[in-house]
C-alpha cells in the first residue's frame, strides 16, 4: 500500500516538494575559495555582490554556515543557490564548511550518518569566524567586514547561534572569547536552537544528542554548545521559521525565544504560514525573499 503520509495533501507531502525545489538547483560555484585550516573542510567559499549594494560602495558580509544534521552527506554546495541569491541582493557573501559527521552508523544504531564532530565541529566555526576578517579583506575588496550579518539553515542555525555566544561560554571552553563577536546581527533559519526541546522531539533523528556524543555526554557538554543555555548574547537575533515545518519543527525556535526572554533579552522570531523547512534556503520561493530582507534590516 502507498505511504498515506505522503499522499497529497500532508505535511509529508509538502516538506518532499520543498526539498526536491530546493536541492533541484544547480550549485553555484564562488569567486574564489580558501581555507583556513588544513583539513579538506576546512573552507569558506567567496561570493561576489551583484547587482545593486544599497548605501555605499561598500557590500555588507553575510556569513552562510550550511544545515545538514551536521551530517558528512550534506556539504555547502547544496545551500551554494542561496549564497548565490544573497550575492546577486548586493551582499559579499562567505559560505563556511566545516567538519560534520563520520560516515558510519550513528551512536543510537540507527544506520544513519553520525551528527557532527565533538569538538571539530566546534573548533571549525570558531576557527573560521576567527579568520574571516582577514579573508575577507582579501577575498572581497568590495565588502564591509565591519557590517557582518552571521547566518545559518537548520543545524548551521545552531552554529550561527553558537559562533554569537563564546563570550558567554564556560571558562574553560576552547572557544571562549573575551568580548561578543562584531557582528550586526544573526539571521537563524530554523535553527536547531534549543538542544533540549530539540532533543524531546527527536529532531533529526536525535542529532543534537549525537553531536554531544549521547548518553550522558549530552547533558554534559550542553553548557558548551547549547545557544539556548548561552544568553543573553547581546546581538541583535532573527530566528525566521516556517509554521509547516516538520524537520525543525516551531516549537525549537520558541523555546530558544523564551530562553532568551527570561534572560532578559528580546529574540525576534519571523513565523511564516504554509512554509515548511527548505524554503528559507531556495531562491525559487518567497520565504527566501523574506529572509533577504531580514538580513538587510540588520546589515544596513
Amino acid at each position: 500500500m502507498p505511504d498515506a503520509a505522503a499522499e497529497p495533501g500532508t505535511a509529508a507531502a509538502r516538506n518532499a516538494a520543498e526539498e526536491k525545489s530546493a536541492f533541484s538547483h544547480p550549485a553555484v560555484e564562488p569567486d574564489s575559495t580558501t581555507g583556513y585550516g588544513d583539513h579538506p573542510d576546512q573552507v569558506i567559499d567567496f561570493y561576489a555582490p551583484r547587482g545593486v549594494t544599497g548605501p555605499g560602495e561598500a557590500a555588507p558580509v553575510v556569513v552562510v554556515l550550511h544545515g545538514g544534521s551536521w551530517r558528512a552527506p550534506y556539504d555547502r554546495r547544496h545551500i551554494s543557490p542561496f549564497a548565490g541569491f544573497l550575492a546577486g541582493r548586493g551582499f559579499a557573501v562567505a559560505s563556511v564548511e566545516y567538519r560534520r559527521g563520520a560516515a558510519g552508523t550513528g551512536v543510537d544504531g540507527s544506520g544513519e550518518p553520525v551528527a557532527g564532530r565533538w569538538p571539530d565541529t566546534f573548533d571549525d566555526v570558531a576557527a573560521a569566524l576567527d579568520a574571516l576578517p582577514e579573508l575577507v579583506r582579501q577575498h572581497l575588496p568590495r565588502a564591509d567586514a565591519r557590517r557582518t550579518v552571521l547566518t545559518g539553515h537548520s543545524a548551521g542555525g545552531h552554529l550561527a547561534l553558537w559562533a554569537a555566544a563564546r563570550h558567554l561560554l564556560p571558562a574553560d571552553a576552547p572557544w571562549l572569547t573575551d568580548r561578543p563577536a562584531p557582528l550586526r546581527g544573526v539571521v537563524a533559519l530554523a535553527p536547531i536552537a534549543d538542544f533540549e526541546a530539540a532533543d524531546k522531539l527527536d529532531v533529526c533523528g536525535g542529532a543534537a544528542r549525537q553531536l554531544l556524543g549521547g548518553g550522558e555526554l549530552f547533558a554534559e557538554r550542553r553548557p558548551y554548545a547549547d545557544p539556548a543555555l548561552l544568553l543573553p548574547t547581546g546581538i541583535a537575533t532573527t530566528l525566521v521559521q516556517g509554521r509547516a515545518d516538520v524537520d525543525v519543527p516551531q516549537a525549537v525556535a520558541e523555546a530558544y525565544a523564551d530562553a532568551a526572554a527570561q534572560a532578559g533579552e528580546v529574540v525576534g522570531v519571523t513565523l511564516l504560514e504554509d512554509v515548511g523547512h527548505y524554503p528559507l534556503i531556495d531562491p525559487a520561493a518567497d520565504a527566501c525573499a523574506v529572509v533577504a530582507e531580514e538580513i538587510a534590516q540588520l546589515a544596513w
